[in-house]
């Protein structure tokens, strides 16, 4: 029993050091090895996967108290996507947004905003419509786009935003 209690601290300073006390964390599937890991919704650097190191899908959610240790402090660019629970296109916007972030570990974040959840935020980016995109860059925005883009559409708008496609990866045994 005093190899788990020892596990136990390493993993608890482990987090602390990745991602600020209270954050939330989501499981995401390693792209190359298909591995299971878990990764906070904030925090520096980039998530990699345990197995095989690979760059993993950076997805996360934010309100009003986290969005800027989530959106604003992250070092990669960052794809906001705000929507509400009620709007139809909102779902199905965030179903492309999830397949285009998956596409591009390591060179896009993810950030889904509930405006519901979060009014300031919809006051602060001047939410007029739902689903409202946005890129950010070191916390401010340097693309917007309303509406439910085809994952095409959303696609060619990230190439011209963020950078193109990474090329497609096998999964290794």
């Amino acid at each position: 029993m005093p190899e788990l209690t020892l596990l136990a601290q390493v993993f608890r300073r482990m987090d602390a050091r990745i991602a600020p006390a209270g954050a939330r964390s989501g499981v995401v599937r390693c792209p190359r090895c298909l591995r299971r890991n878990r990764v906070p919704a904030a925090g520096m650097g980039l998530p990699v996967c345990g197995n095989c190191r690979h760059a993993l899908p950076w997805i996360a959610a934010a309100e009003d108290d986290d969005f800027a240790a989530v959106a604003e402090q992250a070092t990669l660019p960052v794809l906001v996507g705000l929507w509400a629970p009620w709007c139809g296109l909102s779902w199905a916007a965030r179903a492309v947004l999830e397949r285009a972030a998956l596409a591009r570990p390591g060179q896009v974040k993810l950030v889904e905003v509930d405006v519901v959840a979060a009014p300031l935020k919809a006051r602060r980016f001047v939410v007029r419509m739902v689903p409202t995109l946005l890129v950010l860059r070191s916390g401010r925005p340097v693309a917007r786009r309303h509406g439910t883009p085809t994952a095409a559409e959303l696609r060619t708008w990230l190439d011209a935003t963020v950078g193109p496609e990474p090329a497609a990866v096998i999964p290794g045994p």
